[in-house]
């Protein structure tokens, strides 16, 4: 909302300066975006009216005139102006003037001709961005009067930043209301008296759509002169306000908008046929819009017609056909109120943005809507003349203004700051709010202007405006506080992260709305009823909640490679969501975390030592294992849309899944132009802030005893299955059993492979013997024998 201090101060006058409004206006809820001179610094510039123009004897484009400034005797300027002529009235810079820009007026000759000024374009002024010729001024403009005081150029121009709960104060109207109940001082709103009918003609008014559109009034105005002059009054608020003059009509219209913030609309009245109805698009309608724009209109779509046509779009853009014009002689003048909702996003479902679309999506003042129409009217006469009809009035059932209770204890507690039921009784007299009181409790009726007003909340705000935010004190909190326990079996969330950052990794975090493509890529989900789509996504390629970190991180790869970044490693911790009719707190959603992560690239930065080896799902492997510790997990074969089919695995804790681990799956490495595949994982969060407690065993201090062990077994079975099984069988001597080397070829049979194990045996109390270490090699060796058809290999 833009407007100029001086049409402001027209309706209300504190004694405060510039600067000192803006901040009371900030602190009081409407932010003050900008305040900027509607003009730069300069002096000695006056009204001139030029007397008589002949052309310089020695420059084709010169002319030497003779200027009347005001002094009694008439200056030679030379100007080089295209549209310099005798009679005109336009600024002259006197000598000894500095105009913008640090451009100084001297007397001077020009081709040897002395010029004692410059006549001046608005451009030179600093009032416009570009000129073709000097600033015309009107005819009645007083000779030698400063051009400042007479354009009114010592102005500032105010831009609000509303919030969208601040209707009101779309208007001059609004926001003198709410300086005068911020300062107290009072203010002078326009009285407007009704117009009395000259004529009797009438159009008469439908309301096919009561709901949407409950109040409209109407009127006819005959034998205006649609090509007289707008003001220049009006011209110069109009400008400052961010609206460019067109016509007498539509200034007209524009100049009540910002007024009283009630948009009003004009209809060519040779042009209707019959009643004006406000009715609902109805099927397959069309209407050339004044913007040149033809709109296929929606049934949700508020319309006002004629009883053979649509003419607007209600509360957003008039018809061009219905429009006046110049030549325009009668008119239909058209004030309304229109529900809200009939209104909202209705201008932007066809791409463009309108004042009156944005005034009445959020409310519009429907006690003053008469009182518009009678200003437009008034305006109307004063300037293009004509006679008025009588008011005809459609009306249905109104928005009812519901009270809303408010305590003096409740808004004293969330202030935090006494007040008392006198003060907040002035307050709500200086908003004008009509209340009753019931002890210290007050029951307030919103105004028809406030739209905002529904909660004792609302009304809290209302006071913590008008006394001031920074009036408010901001005392430091007091609470008692404890130590929170820390269970030693629950890891806290920054340790893991740490861990992983320690290896390499950095963290990232990614939207939870994703592509629809990264769902059915990277979680399967094929079926519509498994997506979680969003009803108003922020934008196309964000439409579903993710089930799954790995299309994030896919992303942020890409990214990188962009950038030429060829090591990366990245996780993230976030929550993924998926459908569940059990879940809590939001019933029919689960939100787990999850740790997601991604390794890509050479297994170890590059340096003379490395080979340039690519990072591969045992690296990977090996970070999630000491992620883990001191738990240990088992890794089995997994199937997964987003994985290598032979390339990932399952991660285990104590029998329960916790997450995967793989390399990407090859369709999606061509289809995301990929290098080479990245290795993915994800984990439950959850699982990895349980951890197993260390405990405490004894260090022997007796020598361990080591024994090779070598078997030939089926190609298929695993190493893990292996191990696994000999858990339960394992003596209590054996301190540690690995694979050391695997073996597959020349003496070993078809299908099967030879797996040699380091066993290592130790005691806290006694050297081992070496019958003993042999017992437990053969109960090892007949195990395996045993349970996996293992054969001793010598």
């Amino acid at each position: 909302m833009k407007f100029s201090e001086s049409w402001l101060r027209t309706l209300v006058d504190p004694q405060l300066t510039s600067e000192e409004l803006s901040h009371l206006l900030t602190m009081a809820g409407l932010e003050v975006e900008d305040l900027s001179p509607v003009a730069p610094a300069f002096d000695k510039v006056v009204v001139a009216q030029v007397l008589e123009v002949v052309k310089h004897p020695d420059a084709d484009r010169l002319n030497v005139c003779q200027v009347d400034i005001g002094s009694g005797t008439p200056q030679q300027i030379v100007c080089g102006a295209p549209n310099v002529a005798a009679g005109l009235k336009v600024p002259c810079a006197l000598p000894g003037a500095e105009l913008p820009g640090d451009f100084r007026i001297k007397i001077a000759k020009v081709r040897g001709i002395e010029s004692s000024g410059m006549l001046c374009s608005a451009k030179e002024l600093g009032i416009a961005e570009e000129a073709s010729g000097l600033l015309i001024l009107p005819a009645d403009a007083p000779v030698g009067q400063s051009i400042r005081q007479y354009l009114e150029l010592d102005d500032q121009v105010f831009e609000i930043k509303l919030t969208p709960n601040r209707a009101d104060c779309l208007s001059l109207l609004g926001v003198a209301r709410e300086v005068g109940a911020i300062t107290g001082v009072a203010t002078n709103l326009p009285v407007v008296a009704e117009v009395p009918a000259s004529i009797a003609d009438r159009r008469a008014i439908a309301l096919d759509a009561p709901v949407a559109c409950p109040l409209y009034f109407g009127r006819v105005v005959k034998g205006v002169d649609a090509k007289a002059l707008t003001p220049e009054w009006m011209k110069r608020r109009l400008e400052r306000s961010g609206i460019r003059a067109i016509s007498a009509l539509v200034d007209i219209t524009n100049y009540v908008m910002l007024e009283l913030g009630q948009p009003l609309h004009v209809f060519d009245d040779a042009k209707l046929e019959g009643a004006v109805h406000a009715r609902l698009a109805r099927p397959a309608e069309k209407l050339l819009l004044l913007n040149e724009q033809t709109a296929a209109v929606d049934a949700d779509v508020l319309m006002i017609s004629d009883d053979a046509k649509p003419l607007a779009m209600a509360g957003i853009m008039g018809g061009e056909e219905s429009g006046v014009t110049l030549e325009t002689r009668d008119l239909f003048l058209e004030s309304a109120f229109f529900a809200p909702a009939a209104i909202a996003g209705r201008a932007r479902r066809y791409g463009f943005a309108s004042d009156a679309a944005h005034r009445f999506e959020r409310g519009v003042d429907f006690g003053g809507t008469r009182r518009a129409i009678e200003r437009a009217t008034q305006l109307i006469l004063e300037i293009c003349g004509g006679q008025a009809g009588p008011v005809v009035e459609a009306k249905a059932e109104l928005p009812a203004r519901q009270p809303v209770r408010l305590r003096t204890a409740r808004a004293e507690k969330v202030l935090g700051v006494p007040l008392g039921s006198e003060r907040i009784a002035g307050i709500f007299r200086g908003l004008a709010l009509q209340f009753t009181q019931q002890g210290d409790d007050f029951l307030v009726t919103p105004p028809s202007w406030r739209f905002d007003m529904e909660i004792e909340e609302d009304l809290i705000e209302e006071i913590a405006r008008l006394v001031g935010y920074d009036n408010i004190p901001s005392p430091a909190p007091r609470a008692r506080m404890a130590m929170l326990r820390q269970p030693e079996a629950q890891r806290p969330a920054y340790r893991i992260r740490q861990m992983l950052a320690d290896r390499g990794y950095q963290e990232v975090v990614n939207f939870a709305f994703v592509d629809t493509a990264w769902e059915t890529d990277f979680a399967g989900k094929t079926d519509e009823a498994d997506r979680i789509r969003l009803a108003n996504p922020i934008a196309s390629q964000m439409a579903v909640m993710r089930s799954t970190l790995f299309g994030g991180l896919i992303s942020n790869l890409l990214t990188n490679l962009k950038r030429k970044q060829g090591r990366v490693r990245l996780f993230e911790v976030g929550r993924v969501f998926r459908r569940d009719t059990e879940a809590t707190p939001v019933s029919g959603f689960a939100q787990p975390w999850r740790l997601g992560g991604l390794a890509y690239g050479t297994a170890l930065p590059e340096g003379w030592a490395d080979g340039g080896r690519k990072v591969d799902f045992f690296d990977v492997k090996g970070d999630l294992e000491a992620l883990l510790l001191p738990a240990e997990a088992v890794f089995e074969r997994l199937t997964h849309p987003a994985l290598h089919p032979g390339r990932a695995a399952r991660i285990l804790l104590d029998g329960r899944e916790i997450g995967c681990v793989g390399e990407l799956h090859p369709e999606w490495v061509q289809k995301y132009d990929l290098p080479v595949a990245p290795i993915l994982f994800e984990l439950d969060f959850s699982a990895l802030k349980q951890i197993v407690v260390p405990v405490y065993g004894e260090v022997s201090n007796f020598p361990p005893v080591v024994r090779d062990l070598a078997v030939v077994v089926d190609q298929d079975i695993a190493l893990q299955s292996i191990l696994e099984g000999l858990k339960p069988v394992l003596s209590s001597l054996v301190r540690d059993i690995q694979l050391f080397d695997l073996y597959v070829g020349k003496g070993v049979p078809e299908n099967k492979k030879s797996l040699a194990f380091r066993i290592v045996m130790q005691d806290t109390q006694r050297t081992l013997q070496d019958s003993e270490v042999d017992a437990v090699v053969q109960q090892i060796a007949s195990e395996l024998a045993q349970k996996f058809d293992a054969e001793r290999r010598a």
